[in-house]
């Protein structure tokens, strides 16, 4: 982990991505993502705080679930939005 512990690891669920080739919601809208993130909450797949949209922080923002997983390729990490902490594999 980088910077302070995140208190909510307990809560990863074995999740599904609801869309595995984009945005939920950006889809449904037609519009354009950066880059994607996974609820590890839900399976929501969101676009992240450079895009347009802000998706994934908006889920947050609606349902509490904490975690988010990047969820491109060559990217390995997890973010808390409750502990603002940066979680990397060992």
């Amino acid at each position: 982990m980088v910077g302070s512990e995140c208190t909510h690891l307990e809560q990863i669920a074995e999740v599904e991505p609801q869309t595995p080739t984009g945005c939920t919601a950006c889809l449904a809208l037609g519009d354009t993502w950066v880059h994607l993130r996974l609820c590890l909450g839900c399976g929501f797949v969101g676009c992240c705080d450079s895009s347009p949209n802000q998706h994934a922080t908006h889920h947050f923002e609606e349902t509490g679930h904490p975690l988010m997983q990047s969820f491109e390729r060559a990217e390995d990490w997890i973010w808390c939005y409750v502990d603002k902490v940066l979680i990397k594999p060992a």
